[in-house]
């Protein structure tokens, strides 16, 4: 047993049986050892949340950066918003722990966590923005996107239609949107 693999069988975990119910005692059991055993990989159960949000921001941008490659504007959109529900929907808990605040320390030294922050820009690039828009747009976006994904993984949609159907519609509105972004009013003097 080593950190990586205590690591990794965490995150496989946090997907099975939830973050929330994610603890040191359950990754013991995987491993089929006592709790105290675990204790020297893995401080406590924060440490090891935080370790699994690490892990997976690194897995996140990874499949967030394949999907924008050489893609700009509505493509690049396209495909990160796919990257992003794609993500969510095969890894559950860990999709949950990206989006967790970390520790400043932690938080600043994840360089997947960096990368998620990077490529989100960068996708945003080809539609024009600056500050403080730009951030704006962000958080627009990524409201947008975590907001259908947390409802889709919970089978939130009772409505008939289909749900590939209403994720196009939407990133088609999200494009739109950004493609016509409000610029900030001029001050007067």
């Amino acid at each position: 047993m080593t950190s990586e693999r205590v690591s990794a069988a965490a995150a496989e975990l946090a997907d099975t049986v939830g973050l929330a119910r994610l603890t040191v005692a359950a990754v013991a059991r995987h491993f089929g050892v006592s709790d105290a055993a675990l204790y020297v990989h893995v401080r406590s159960r924060d440490a090891l949340i935080e370790q699994v949000a690490v892990r997976a921001a690194t897995a996140f941008a990874d499949s967030l950066a394949l999907a924008v490659a050489g893609r700009a504007g509505r493509e690049a959109l396209v495909g990160f918003g796919d990257a992003w529900r794609a993500f969510a929907i095969a890894h559950p808990g860990q999709y949950v722990a990206t989006q967790l605040q970390l520790p400043p320390e932690v938080g600043t030294a994840s360089a997947g966590h960096l990368r998620l922050i990077e490529l989100s820009y960068a996708m945003l690039r080809g539609y024009g923005l600056d500050e403080p828009e730009l951030t704006d747009a962000m958080r627009f976006v990524r409201s947008t996107l975590h907001g259908f994904a947390s409802l889709e993984t919970v089978e939130g949609f009772g409505h008939p239609r289909d749900i590939d159907a209403s994720w196009s519609s939407i990133l088609d509105a999200v494009h739109t949107t950004l493609s016509n972004w409000p610029s900030r009013p001029v001050e007067r003097k």
